[in-house]
């Protein structure tokens, strides 16, 4: 195993990142994109690098089987910390696994799930093609696949909302940058992921938009108070409604792709 690139920033992600407007966003706007493919619980959800759990212990209080699967010791931690606030119940459904996505079949021994998530992993390695070979081999026949990346069409828009214009004049043609959390991340294109699951027998069935206006204001410096519930719901349900129509969900800096995996 790596280092754990993670161990750094676990508290900053965990603690920081998914506690603000945009993470509390993200999380809600992809809870109900997922719902509208997933199965009905108790169905078997395998999170692909998951993190802290933000995506899939929403899924465990809906009474969703849950494996958590994350190559990071300090994510599995703060991981570890968020289940044991939730109630006992919810934390029988969960079970963790450390793991690198691209080893993900071998250490779920060959299990096969009613859903396999990886969001916000892509980006960060060299070449998605292994990772995605294992999403879609751990999804069962008739199974759900659920990938979020970087929007590579809308990689301009952070540059330019932080007025870096020769950044942003140069982004039109790159897919790589320096994240958020100040590791080098790419971003993809819908039509590149889609037709990665094609290829490897899952046929793509919608792809959302994430991220848009409450993404332009954090980086334009607008003041997003994560504790001003009205606003917070508010703004929520234009991201999820954003996210389901063009020209909007094109200009979201993250795209969420589903697809489902073909019946042998």
């Amino acid at each position: 195993m790596a280092d754990d690139i993670w161990a750094d920033l676990a508290d900053r992600f965990a603690d920081g990142a998914y506690a603000s407007v945009k993470g509390r966003v993200r999380t809600y706007v992809m809870h109900r994109q997922l719902l509208e493919h997933l199965p009905p619980p108790p169905a078997s959800v395998l999170d692909v690098g998951g993190g802290a759990g933000h995506q899939s212990f929403p899924l465990a209080q809906a009474g969703y089987d849950v494996t958590l699967l994350d190559p990071s010791p300090a994510m599995l931690g703060k991981a570890r910390q968020r289940l044991q606030r939730l109630p006992a119940e919810v934390q029988r459904r969960v079970t963790f696994v450390q793991a690198d996505g691209e080893n993900a079949d071998e250490a779920v021994h060959g299990r096969r799930f009613d859903a396999v998530l990886c969001h916000g992993v892509l980006g960060y390695l060299e070449r998605p093609g292994p990772v995605v070979d294992q999403l879609c081999q751990c999804a069962a026949a008739g199974g759900i696949v659920s990938i979020m990346a970087g929007n590579a069409d809308a990689a301009a828009v952070r540059p330019a909302l932080e007025r870096r214009w020769d950044d942003a004049l140069a982004s039109f043609d790159a897919k790589r940058e320096i994240g958020v959390l100040g590791l080098p991340t790419q971003a993809h294109t819908v039509d590149e992921l889609s037709d990665l699951l094609r290829g490897r027998g899952v046929d793509p069935l919608r792809w959302y938009g994430v991220w848009l206006f409450v993404d332009w204001l954090d980086f334009s410096g607008a003041d997003l108070d994560p504790r001003d519930e009205k606003q917070l719901t508010a703004a929520a349900a234009v991201e999820l409604e954003a996210g389901r129509r063009d020209p909007y969900r094109r200009l979201s800096r993250v795209f969420h792709l589903v697809g489902r995996k073909t019946a042998n």
